[in-house]
């Protein structure tokens, strides 16, 4: 699936009528869910009867695109059955306040689904919408009277068909509304392959740099959210003076205690805004960056070898939880993978384990505490940086099989004629953002 994005440029009341359809497809979202929980064991098509029945009895409902809520249905399916795989596997979740028999609280599996509460899209399939590729806008026409929407981006829509686009999602963000053409398209018919470079290069992230490759080369740590921590305190402060308690968050959203008529001070919606564009900038300045890096690995190297590391496992550090969520390491794989996927490149994914205290030399086990940024090793090799030294232990992984030597005077660049399957590897599919 590929995924072209435009911002949608209209009047006012558009924009509130598509908020008016957020609202709605998050309603159907949450009535799905509490008749699974009411219902014991109802499957797929009893969900899709629901909204069937919430489409007769609520009037807002049927004014929204039936394939809309046929979507809200499959956000919520898709919900229980990964609730459902969780209680398969046994992966253990939070204690609820619930108390079972013998007097203890229970404890329900990881990926319980939970009401929707900031729900941020709509989605349409076949139906519901239409596209002028000569004027470059898009009209909605079901019942919620959206209308028609300027298209603004850079994208020609006439280098794909128009029967490959098979959904259209409008988000919005803290900077606008967007609207995702999702085209039935594999990118790799569409890029052309590279020439082969008979170069592979590993690389071991981490929170001094970025990353290090086996080339010796390192790459600072950019730290976007740290360098604008200052700015969005400030911002928080902000909107924090102008919040009153007493009154609703949004004007759909009012404390049942008071009237409807109490909302926020538009002083305080503007406050909002701007704290959540200034966070919006700081998650954009990141991905663009390890997006860039990316690219300019899988341009360069015919193989690209990084660890698999858990990184849900690792912010539960509370000391360097901010850190490694500011350097971003899941983003740089995510397009790693992509990359070597658009570009036909072999990405490989090695475990982790003992690739920062292994020596690359001998394979001696030389522990080192977080403040050790050296590798010494009594084989008589050289002191490599710590970061550097692990990255030859990543490649060493990701290259057993091959032909070609890896430890000749740790050239790492050396590149076989032929090659055997990968022990322990796995070659990664690609992904695309949304």
């Amino acid at each position: 699936m590929f995924v072209l994005e435009y911002k949608l440029r209209g009047k006012e009341s558009q924009f509130r009528a598509i908020d008016e359809a957020i609202r709605t497809v998050q309603f159907v979202r949450n009535k799905c869910l509490r008749y699974w929980q009411d219902n014991r064991g109802v499957g797929q098509k009893d969900i899709y009867k629901h909204v069937t029945a919430l489409r007769k009895e609520f009037s807002f409902v049927k004014d929204l695109n039936s394939t809309a809520c046929q979507q809200a249905c499959e956000r919520t399916w898709t919900a229980i059955l990964k609730f459902y795989n969780n209680c398969k596997n046994n992966i253990p979740g939070k204690k609820t306040g619930d108390i079972n028999a013998w007097g203890f609280p229970r404890r329900r599996a990881l990926g319980y689904p939970k009401y929707s509460k900031r729900t941020r899209s709509v989605e349409f399939k076949k139906s519901g919408w239409k596209l002028n590729r000569n004027a470059k806008k898009i009209t909605f026409t079901d019942g919620k009277n959206i209308g028609e929407l300027k298209l603004i981006g850079s994208r020609d829509l006439y280098y794909f068909q128009e029967w490959q686009i098979q959904r259209i999602r409008i988000v919005r963000r803290a900077d606008g509304y967007f609207v995702q053409l999702m085209l039935k398209l594999d990118i790799r018919d569409i890029t052309p392959q590279l020439e082969p470079t008979k170069k592979c290069v590993a690389i071991d992230v981490g929170l001094k740099y970025f990353y290090a490759d086996s080339n010796g080369e390192t790459i600072d740590c950019p730290k976007y959210y740290r360098k604008s921590e200052k700015r969005l305190n400030k911002l928080n402060r902000r909107k924090s003076r102008k919040f009153n308690k007493g009154r609703g968050l949004q004007g759909a959203e009012v404390n049942s205690a008071h009237s409807p008529s109490q909302k926020q001070s538009n002083n305080y919606i503007k406050a909002r805004k701007k704290y959540a564009k200034k966070h919006l900038k700081v998650s954009r300045q990141r991905e663009e960056f390890a997006k860039e890096k990316a690219l300019r690995l899988i341009q360069s190297n015919d193989l690209v070898a990084y660890e698999d590391l858990k990184v849900k496992n690792l912010v539960r550090n509370k000391k360097l939880a901010k850190s490694i969520n500011d350097t971003a390491w899941s983003l740089l794989r995510k397009w790693i993978e992509y990359f070597g996927l658009k570009y036909g490149r072999l990405t490989i994914a090695v475990p982790p384990h003992y690739t920062t205290s292994d020596c690359p030399s001998c394979g001696k086990r030389v522990k080192k505490s977080l403040s050790t940024r050296t590798h010494v090793c009594d084989c008589g090799i050289p002191v490599l940086d710590r970061d550097y030294a692990a990255s030859l232990n990543i490649l060493k992984k990701a290259t057993q099989g091959h032909w070609g030597s890896w430890s000749e005077q740790l050239d790492l660049n050396a590149w076989g004629d032929r090659a055997s399957i990968l022990v322990g590897s796995n070659t990664c599919q690609g992904k695309l953002s949304q």
